[in-house]
């Protein structure tokens, strides 16, 4: 089993997590919680496979795939109970989720032969889409599109990534430093609230708040 194979059941299992916690909040029934979690887990990279016409989806090839990520939900949905913080078990699990996918998306995407922009843009697709599958399923506004830094954390992570393979660093030390960091870079972003400009066009155009654009 290589490096990347454990990470990406890891990763699995952290989205599946976040899927099952969010669900948990509203109320979702343990189907539900399954469903939400098995998208929020398999979503990003069924879409990155889809772009980059690369057949079977991960999940068909490996079927097993829907059972660990149903697992995964169900057994987050138990044990929530005995977290102390919801939202912090399910930013830190996120943050992992995140950055693992957008690792693994760069690294098959680089296998098609895509060009180098193109992997990078995979692996952030990967990594952003099954959490903002997750939050509309739970109708909420996705994080990708809030201020925090969520994409810019996985784009950076796969330039990061990218950027030491075209240099010749080991493929395993890459993938530890890229994830090291940008998961590092993700939970800076959550401690300090950093993030992008945000614009409010009621505010640009002098309306008051509420007008229509």
């Amino acid at each position: 089993m290589t490096l990347l194979h454990i990470i990406y059941l890891i990763a699995i299992t952290a989205e599946a997590a976040t899927g099952a916690l969010m669900g948990m909040r509203r109320r979702f029934d343990l189907f539900g919680l399954a469903v939400v979690g098995t998208v929020t887990a398999l979503g990003g990279g069924s879409i990155r496979d889809m772009i980059l016409g690369h057949y079977p989806l991960g999940w068909v090839a490996h079927p097993e795939y829907l059972l660990f990520t149903i697992g995964a939900a169900v057994c987050a949905a138990l044990l929530a109970r005995r977290l102390q913080s919801l939202k912090s078990a399910f930013l830190i699990l996120d943050a992992m989720g995140l950055v693992a996918f957008t690792v693994i998306g760069c690294d098959i995407a680089a296998t098609t032969g895509a060009h180098v922009a193109v992997v990078v843009l995979m692996g952030m697709v990967t990594g952003v889409f099954g959490g903002l599958l997750r939050d509309v399923l739970c109708n909420q506004v996705p994080l990708v599109l809030q201020r925090d830094l969520y994409a810019t954390v996985s784009l950076a992570t796969g330039v990061l990534y990218v950027g030491m393979l075209h240099f010749d660093v080991d493929r395993d030390l890459a993938t530890a430093i890229a994830i090291g960091a940008g998961f590092a870079f993700r939970l800076i972003a959550i401690r300090y609230a950093l993030g992008l400009p945000v614009f409010d066009a009621a505010t640009h155009s002098g309306g008051e708040e509420g007008d229509p654009v």
